[in-house]
């Protein structure tokens, strides 16, 4: 992978981490296109980039994460389900981060679904405490996001959301769920392959990272404001164009890089 490679996939990473619309979908997509998906330090890099994209959420949000013990408590109880279904389906997982016939499926089907939640939607709830009870379902949702195109901010907005959050707060939340849930992605994946990677690939990282912190923290100022006014209509649509263009392509006979 070169440097001006990596800087595209940091740039997909970056702008869809907390957007709904997929960013492993969307890195999938970028590095089957440059013909690069197919190597294991992609896949590699693909979850290691989101190191840059904690960061600013860290950043942004450092005052929230000085609060009680109950915080850090709830945050581990949602975190829970994906750590160990994770674990459990790791090389699963893997296999299908080469997909882009799943990504296109999940981008399309979760866009229906966006635009659904969003007709039947009340934004006009309250915020309220989240309880221990919610962020373990807000977790269990939180997995749905393991098949590629599916997007975990959008599949933890929505369970929370559906546990009677607004859309700012299941948004803020999903981002410091965030956290945890991609530092022990990053961790583990860089514990599997850290003997095989060259000092040229801690370069690419390091780069990498620091262009989706800087972009991320873009992203997520522009996208709380934008979810607060507009609910997540957009993103469907935007999904389901593209769910249909990359199905249309590959039905075509068009050769992505693809397993």
């Amino acid at each position: 992978m070169s440097i001006w490679q990596a800087i595209i996939l940091a740039i997909v990473e970056g702008i869809t981490e907390f957007l709904p619309v997929s960013s492993t979908g969307h890195m999938i997509i970028a590095s089957s296109f440059m013909g690069i998906s197919h190597l294991e330090f992609t896949k590699m890099f693909t979850v290691n980039i989101q190191f840059g994209a904690i960061l600013s959420v860290l950043v942004l949000y450092w005052k929230r994460f000085f609060q009680t013990t109950d915080f850090y408590f709830k945050l581990f109880v949602a975190f829970l389900p994906a750590a160990v279904i994770g674990f459990l389906l790791n090389d699963f997982i893997d296999a299908m981060l080469e997909n882009v016939v799943v990504v296109a499926v999940s981008l399309l089907v979760g866009g229906i679904i966006l635009i659904f939640i969003d007709r039947i939607a009340n934004d006009n709830t309250r915020e309220r405490e989240i309880s221990y009870f919610d962020a373990l379902k807000i977790g269990f949702f939180q997995c749905i996001a393991m098949i590629p195109g599916v997007s975990r901010s959008a599949s933890t907005i929505i369970g929370g959301m559906l546990q009677g959050l607004s859309r700012k707060q299941a948004a803020e939340f999903s981002f410091f769920l965030a956290v945890p849930t991609m530092a022990a992605a990053g961790g583990y994946k860089l514990l599997k392959t850290y003997d095989t990677i060259q000092a040229e690939d801690i370069k690419v990282l390091l780069i990498g990272n620091a262009v989706a912190f800087v972009v991320a923290m873009l992203a997520i100022k522009f996208f709380i404001s934008f979810l607060t006014k507009y609910g997540f209509k957009v993103f469907g649509y935007y999904r389901i164009i593209l769910g249909l263009i990359l199905l249309g392509l590959l039905a075509s006979g068009y050769k992505l890089d693809v397993v």
